[in-house]
């Protein structure tokens, strides 16, 4: 997690630039709400907004959003914004029976709400003032937000957003296809070596001690192009079992998913062929060796939770997000080499995002992969869960959730 970062808000504008930076994206057809501990910046929900039509009853979608903000016991007041159409008086009245209904029960909830804004395309205004000389129609222009104060602090930071990401199959052909179509084709050779040492335990072992020291490499340095590393590693991510093995190490650590592991899949008795890994110096002799306590141990071990736990995000109590934004970096890497094999490494960093809290980047991912490779079960499943508006136990919990902004003033 990112060391606590304070800011001061001047104003709406700055309240509003927040709030981009904070998921990563500018939302858009949105309903963001942001809690308060005595002034100060807590969570950060955004959901997606119904239909017009189905906004005529808003108590699902406002019991939804009650739901997840009871998570953050220590609010005490909600911002709240919608992001819809172009900010306009006319387009932002189909929500004000949202806004109603919202206010009521959050007050019933001990979060009134203090502010609330609507923020479209071309303007934003204050939805509670119907006083022209301060806020007159059509609304602000947007570009006073982005040339606010704190989003230029944000920026000089080295925060940045882009536009909200939506599923379409993007990057997933690299520039070099040589190298890609050679990942492919070594990908099934290791794969083909994987099967026939399904169920050892060393093979297991190998294998997650490699990645944890692919994973342990610092984040700045280059991501060099190594043909059979990459297939290696791609094999890894296509068999379910390794692959939920290296996303429970990402955010648990090694020890606890070697042992979990051994603890609900039992592995198999009798001869195995010898383990394999690939050919790559001095990660090969170390993944070969115990691997340093720095690079295997996970918060709070001596747990016996298991992989659900981690998946959902319900433990450890705070992950080790350095690990998993690692992944991150190694899974985009790995989907650019194209093809139905992407569905895997576009799946977890789907799930890395939903972790982060980021439900629409999430869904993105998904969809790509599903793309890549229809009725992959992995991502059809969290998927599901994402648009069901679950919301992943650590992005849940000021204390554990991954941004780049933390704290706050306003």
């Amino acid at each position: 997690m990112d060391t606590p970062t304070s800011i001061t808000a001047h104003g709406p504008e700055d309240i509003l630039s927040f709030i981009p930076h904070s998921l990563g994206y500018w939302p858009t057809s949105s309903l963001v709400a942001v809690t308060l501990h005595n002034k100060g910046i807590g969570a950060t929900l955004r959901l997606d907004l119904p239909a017009p039509h189905l906004l005529r009853d808003p108590t699902p979608l406002v019991r939804a959003v009650c739901g997840y903000l009871r998570a953050d016991g220590e609010a005490d007041e909600t911002l709240v914004v919608i992001f819809s159409g172009t900010g306009e008086r006319p387009a932002a009245a189909a929500h004000d029976l949202l806004l109603v209904t919202l206010q009521t029960a959050l007050t019933a909830a001990g979060m009134p709400i203090r502010d609330a804004w609507y923020v479209g395309t071309k303007y934003w205004r204050d939805a509670y003032c119907s006083n022209l000389e301060c806020c007159p129609l059509p609304g602000r222009p947007v570009q006073e937000i982005l040339d606010s104060r704190l989003n230029a602090e944000m920026v000089f930071r080295g925060s940045t957003f882009g536009p909200e990401p939506v599923g379409v199959p993007v990057g997933l052909e690299p520039a070099d296809k040589p190298y890609a179509l050679a990942v492919r084709r070594a990908r099934s050779q290791w794969s083909r070596k994987l099967e026939r040492r399904q169920g050892c335990e060393a093979q297991f072992s190998y294998v997650l001690s490699y990645w944890a020291l692919v994973l342990a490499q610092p984040a700045g340095l280059p991501w060099r192009q190594d043909v059979e590393r990459d297939a290696f590693l791609l094999a890894t991510l296509r068999m379910p079992v390794l692959r939920d093995a290296v996303l429970v190490l990402s955010a648990a650590g090694q020890t606890f998913a070697t042992e979990s592991a051994a603890r609900f899949r039992p592995f198999t008795l009798g001869r195995h062929p010898s383990p394999v890994l690939p050919e790559c110096g001095q990660l090969l002799e170390a993944a070969a060796a115990p691997p340093p306590e720095a690079w295997v141990s996970g918060k709070d071990d001596g747990a016996v939770p298991g992989y659900g736990e981690v998946l959902m995000g319900l433990w450890p109590a705070v992950p080790t997000w350095s690990r998993m934004d690692a992944l991150d970096r190694v899974a985009a890497h790995l989907s650019s080499v194209g093809g139905k094999v992407v569905s895997a490494p576009l799946t977890v960093r789907g799930w890395i995002a939903w972790s982060r809290g980021r439900g629409s980047m999430a869904a993105a991912f998904f969809g790509q992969a599903l793309w890549a490779e229809p009725q992959y079960r992995l991502a059809e499943l969290l998927l599901e869960m994402d648009r069901r508006g679950t919301i992943c136990g650590w992005a849940a919990r000021r204390e554990a959730a991954w941004q780049h902004v933390v704290d706050g003033t306003v």
